[in-house]
């Protein structure tokens, strides 16, 4: 009988942790926050698995750029080098650490340090026609707090308030599709 008590007080304690920890990591839903006037982060539900197409560096920022199936087929195709657009469907994440350097590991390489943003792409040819089919969003993350919020024109660089954020900073890469990441050989 004992035994019996011991176990469910340790089965007890244990559910309740999991609760605990489950209630302190669900604190946001991010699912939930969308750009004002644009894209909502649910439409990159499931994001964290899509397969890498390529990494980058800029400044005191690292990068995962991300793309899901579609996205990743068309690369695999040879768009856009080959001259052919992204078809609708196709989507992009990119994700921002603040970059940290590991002095004690050999050569101090950069790594992913604090999470900065993240920034989402969609081709839509009909929903963002005026934004050369493509949606943008870039939602910041604010470490203290362990919350997303959609960015603003005070943040680096600013993002507008509607899904053609990032359309004025893409038109150099017209010729690409609006698209500035490559799909590296492997």
């Amino acid at each position: 009988m004992k035994r019996k008590r011991t176990l469910m007080s340790v089965g007890i304690a244990v559910s309740l942790a999991v609760l605990a920890t489950g209630a302190a990591i669900c604190a946001q839903d991010r699912y939930s926050l969308k750009v004002p006037g644009g894209l909502s982060f649910s439409e990159f539900k499931g994001y964290q698995t899509w397969e890498v197409i390529s990494l980058s560096h800029n400044g005191d920022k690292l990068a995962a750029i991300l793309g899901n199936p579609a996205m990743i087929q068309a690369f695999k195709a040879g768009v856009p080098e080959n001259g052919k657009p992204f078809p609708d469907g196709a989507k992009m994440a990119k994700i921002h650490w603040t970059a940290t350097s590991k002095t004690t590991y050999p050569g101090a390489p950069q790594v992913a340090g604090p999470l900065h943003d993240i920034d989402f792409m969609v081709k839509d040819g009909q929903r963002f026609a005026d934004g050369g089919g493509w949606g943008y969003a870039a939602f910041e993350f604010d470490d203290t707090t362990n919350t997303f919020r959609p960015g603003n024109t005070s943040d680096g660089p600013p993002q507008g308030k509607d899904a053609k954020c990032g359309s004025a900073c893409h038109t150099i890469v017209k010729n690409r599709d609006y698209v500035f990441t490559e799909f590296p050989k492997r």
